[in-house]
């Protein structure tokens, strides 16, 4: 079976490379992915995007992607989309107008109930499969839209949790993020905060920047030790700085306490502020809202970030109240997401 693959981010690779461990061998993915899973017809690294301006420059290039997966298209059994809507439910339409009867299935869905419910109406009739990966999800469609929650993809990958919390914190994690305007501002912030802790710091580089790379956006990192694999990382130490994304959802499952820190491109925070309805920025905090109607874990966006902020919050943390709330979070998500979207892209 022949499937047209389109996931442009690096998490949603580490996501398919789980899914694709329990599809059949004759499975071949045709389209964007990571190299690793086959013969992918870009480079995802030329795909980076940082914010709305950088976003606007490659525009271009992205429309000549977009018209090149829709050929491929025409001779594949099925559709994957994973994340990145504002690639893929375009692909999508373009997709169902010109092959009516190709089959979409679309994994990490946008996240339309935060900030474009119209669109919701739109997945239900252009896509054929929902696969969702947030327990609440489903009840923002219509009843008959062909949605349903498949677990969390994350549950598949993190397969240790803290047993317990440590009663002395010894030693403390840094995460300034994976794209480079991420890291270059909340560096500076880190290096001082290190030195007014004092404890044993570490530092998660992502795998793919070169020496170069990380000299220019990490400066002297003689107070940190370099680590590159998260899971192990967030699992052994006993607090975390965490920039938001999907690392700050890994660090609530695991049990990891952490404080999310994030400070955008002013003009790009602008226009997401306005258009996202949400009272929270971590993906670990907008779930335990869903049930607890409380956050998980603090957050610091933006000019709330310094250190005397970050430091009072590390002070004052209450981590066993965490870790209880770590395990309740793990409950409600239930499951890995993997096994069944390839019991749907097979069709059982």
């Amino acid at each position: 079976m022949k499937v047209l693959v389109s996931a442009l981010e690096h998490s949603a690779n580490i996501h398919l490379k789980s899914l694709k461990k329990h599809l059949s061998d004759t499975t071949e993915f045709i389209g964007i992915f990571d190299k690793d899973l086959g013969n992918p017809i870009v480079d995802l690294r030329s795909l980076a995007i940082m914010g709305f301006v950088d976003a606007l420059k490659k525009l271009r290039f992205f429309f000549k992607l977009n018209a090149q997966m829709v050929e491929l298209a025409k001779d594949v059994d099925k559709v994957l989309l994973i994340d990145s809507s504002g690639f893929n439910l375009p692909l999508a339409k373009k997709i169902k107008k010109k092959y009516p009867d190709k089959e979409i299935i679309y994994y990490i869905l946008p996240q339309a109930w935060a900030w474009k419910k119209k669109r919701i109406p739109v997945l239900a009739q252009t896509i054929d499969k929902l696969a969702s990966i947030l327990p609440f999800e489903p009840s923002y469609y219509p009843e008959d839209a062909p949605i349903e929650y498949v677990g969390h993809p994350l549950l598949d990958i993190i397969t240790q949790h803290k047993t317990e919390i440590a009663p002395e914190i010894h030693t403390i994690a840094f995460m300034p993020g994976s794209r480079k305007g991420e890291i270059r501002k909340l560096m500076p912030i880190f290096h001082e905060l290190v030195q007014k802790i004092e404890k044993k710091a570490v530092i998660i580089i992502p795998p793919h920047f070169s020496e170069d790379e990380v000299k220019e956006l990490y400066g002297d990192l003689s107070r940190f030790e370099i680590v590159q694999d998260a899971h192990k990382t967030l699992l052994e130490v006993d607090f975390a700085f965490i920039c938001s994304g999907t690392a700050t959802l890994e660090a609530s499952l695991i049990g990891t306490p952490f404080i999310l820190t994030y400070i955008a491109n002013k003009f790009d925070y602008f226009i997401a502020s306005r258009l996202v309805k949400l009272n929270y920025l971590g993906l670990g905090n907008i779930m335990f809202e869903k049930f607890a109607d409380r956050a998980l874990h603090p957050e610091f966006i933006q000019d709330d970030v310094s250190v005397d902020a970050l430091l009072e919050a590390y002070q004052k943390y209450d981590r066993e109240k965490f870790f209880q709330d770590s395990q309740a979070l793990n409950g409600y998500l239930q499951h890995g997401s993997s096994k069944r979207v390839a019991e749907i892209i097979e069709g059982s």
